[in-house]
């Protein structure tokens, strides 16, 4: 490891705060790093020394992270342009230029060969903007009028704004704090979902006449629920729209002719708590993904009649493909005459394909150990050509075109890497670890043929919660440590869903603690298996990821080397408590509410900031960005300012805080990868 640099270590100052919950009371020497309006002088400027420290300490290490960077950018395609697609008499690309951050988007009508016509180019949007994010992009069915959403402050906050793509103007009227927007079919009656500015909750929709005031606008929906949030969409058939308002566990639609605009939505199924479902309409019939049936999803269809529609209850509805004990329904793309269906079997995304009328059934196989498969974007339904996009940890990300009919597969793009890549270079494996409880966890693993000797460098990633699968990808990125020696492993620990709903199930609420604890047990078995040296273990994880960090360097710090959380959510109890942050109501479901002490005490017993301890940390790079909407900054502000003060190790403890970024990070095309040349150069060196 490099020499750390001599430097004054940041403390923060300790101002004694104390919260009382059902008769406990915390301690919170930190408390004051909160500023709901990031304007505090004092916290700026301790911000900034945290900076400076971590600019201090890398600076030995200036010249490797700036080879990284070098090396990730060299890799990326000069210029990148997407396949294209038909859709209402235009074909449809979008691109990068060469040297540019921000995408292009551009058409032609009719022919390839046609003139092009570029409708929005977010390189011109994002001038003078040091952060800069597109949303949502939405046509008119006719094709001739634009709706777009933009952030510039890197708060998840978007305003609306319209184009009109016959004069290339961009119109005068803007709408604040939209997420969703979706069109009616009348070119000029638009609905979009509003956040509420403070908790950023997607609360309300309005209906908005193109050219009208927005202060005229009509509230058509008011979510109360705040455990609750919407979204908006349209069905395949583009003959409804959809409200459909989510908590973690329960589901509610409502449905509106799209040609008639002026009409009030209706409830399709009321809420019923622990019944999700979703809603999609397509050749007179509706189509709904329920868990009605069983916890790993069911696809049912209902025949439709908007004159006469009624609530129908599900045990009423047809089904289509049942609920199984063992294999997830993830999702499904709707053809003239096939089914296609995601879902997920022993860990592994699977697409299938049944034919609607004779209900035949073929599955698509793939020879890599490890993969991610899913539909592309497909808006033909009339067509006998269905696209999908493939990818693993040795195959760069490929869109490939099936013939529903005959099984034949097209290639159509493949990214590229530049420089000196072969795929052949790398291996990837799947090894399966037994867990403390005896369960087993799938683990998903890379490595350079030959630099793999058995003794390197292990960075063990993972996530862990709100049923988000870690699907294998490539990584061009992830080269830059590959060909430095270091195995890369992704533990896919309780908490996700690769194995189905139950495995989520077992990794949160009262029972969060399996994911740490599977992780752990991974880190072990990895080093057991010769996976790596077992003074040369890393660990990285980001948001929810970063509370699986500071939970396991609490419990096992002796097993890591070093340790990166990114934007990590640590403060856990006190965030959960407060319902003025962003998006905490609706969280409930996944951690518990601890308004009741049993969840209280559970939280208490794993939350990062509250459990720190005085024992040896692993060294650890900590980073969040200043306007960040879902992990507020001062969270990992507060965990490391405790860290300082309780840790009895000197290893290195740095903070790195974004002050223009958010949860995301740096904007752009090449930005992002300042991040993680700054996070590989420390592993990289401590691994030396």
């Amino acid at each position: 490891m490099t020499n750390k640099v001599d430097a004054i270590k940041p403390t923060a100052d300790i101002q004694l705060h104390v919260h009382e919950t059902h008769g406990h009371q915390r301690e919170d020497k930190y408390f004051w790093l909160r500023d709901d309006n990031r304007e505090d002088p004092k916290v700026l400027a301790y911000l900034e020394e945290e900076n400076n420290y971590t600019e201090q300490q890398m600076a030995p290490l200036a010249d490797l992270q700036q080879n990284l960077y070098d090396e990730m950018v060299a890799r990326q395609e000069p210029e990148l342009e997407s396949v294209p697609y038909f859709k209402k008499g235009f074909w449809y690309t979008s691109r990068y230029d060469e040297g540019k951050d921000y995408s292009v988007y551009s058409r032609r009508k009719g022919a390839l060969e046609a003139e092009e016509e570029i409708f929005f180019d977010c390189n011109e949007r994002a001038e003078g903007f040091s952060y800069y994010q597109l949303g949502d992009l939405s046509l008119s069915p006719n094709s001739m009028l634009l709706a777009f959403t933009e952030d510039t402050v890197s708060r998840r906050q978007y305003t609306l704004r319209f184009k009109d793509l016959a004069t290339n103007e961009i119109l005068s009227e803007s709408i604040e704090d939209v997420t969703d927007v979706v069109w009616a079919n009348d070119n000029k009656t638009l609905f979009y979902v509003k956040q509420h500015p403070q908790t950023l909750l997607s609360y309300q929709v309005y209906r908005h006449i193109l050219g009208d005031s927005s202060a005229n606008d009509e509230l058509i929906y008011e979510e109360k629920d705040d455990t609750f949030y919407l979204n908006l969409y349209k069905t395949r058939s583009e003959d409804y729209l959809v409200i459909c308002a989510d908590s973690t566990m329960t589901s509610e639609c409502l449905i509106l002719d799209a040609n008639q605009p002026q009409q009030n939505f209706t409830c399709f199924l009321p809420r019923q708590k622990d019944h999700e479902y979703s809603v999609d309409h397509f050749q007179d019939k509706f189509f709904i993904r329920s868990n009605y049936s069983g916890k790993n999803f069911a696809l049912h269809t209902l025949g439709s009649d908007v004159e006469t529609f009624q609530v129908v209850a599900p045990s009423e509805w047809q089904t289509l493909v049942p609920a199984r004990e063992k294999v997830l329904l993830e999702g499904y793309e709707l053809m003239d005459d096939w089914l296609v269906v995601e879902e997920r079997s022993l860990g592994l995304p699977v697409l299938r394909q049944i034919h609607f009328k004779t209900g035949e059934s073929r599955e698509l196989t793939f020879n890599d150990p490890v993969y991610t498969v899913f539909s592309h974007y497909n808006p033909q339904s009339n067509s006998t050509k269905f696209r999908y996009q493939y990818t693993s940890f040795t195959t760069p990300s490929s869109v490939y075109e099936l013939d529903l009919d005959s099984g034949e597969t097209t290639l159509l793009k493949q990214s590229k890497v530049m420089g000196d890549f072969d795929s052949q270079d790398y291996q990837s494996e799947r090894v399966w670890v037994t867990a403390r409880d005896g369960v087993e966890v799938p683990v998903s693993l890379v490595y350079k043929h030959a630099l793999f000797n058995h003794n390197n460098p292990l960075l063990v990633y993972a996530y862990g919660s709100y049923g988000h699968s870690l699907d294998i990808g490539f990584s061009s990125a992830n080269l830059s440590l590959l060909d430095r020696g270091f195995v890369y492993a992704v533990a896919h620990v309780r908490g996700g869903e690769e194995l189905g709903r139950d495995w989520y199930e077992q990794g949160k609420l009262l029972q969060k603690k399996n994911t740490f604890n599977d992780f752990v047990d991974v880190s072990k078995a990895l080093v057991e298996k010769d996976y790596g040296a077992k003074d040369n273990v890393f660990a990285m994880g980001g948001s929810a990821g970063g509370l699986l960090m500071g939970a396991i360097v609490n419990q096992a710090p002796e097993l890591y080397r070093g340790v990166v959380a990114a934007v990590p959510f640590v403060d856990v109890v006190s965030t959960m408590l407060d319902d003025t942050i962003p998006l905490t109501t609706g969280e409930y479901d996944e951690w518990g509410n601890p308004n009741d002490p049993e969840y209280y005490h559970y939280i208490l017993s794993y939350s990062p900031y509250d459990q720190v301890s005085a024992q040896a940390y692993p060294n650890m790079l900590v980073t969040t960005g200043l306007h960040d909407s879902q992990v507020q900054y001062w969270e990992p502000a507060k965990w490391v300012a405790k860290l300082r003060e309780i840790k009895t190790d000197d290893n290195q403890l740095l903070l790195y805080t974004d002050m223009e970024a958010g949860h995301g990070g740096k904007s752009g095309r090449f930005k992002h990868f300042e991040d993680i040349a700054r996070e590989f150069a420390f592993l990289i060196d401590l691994a030396s």
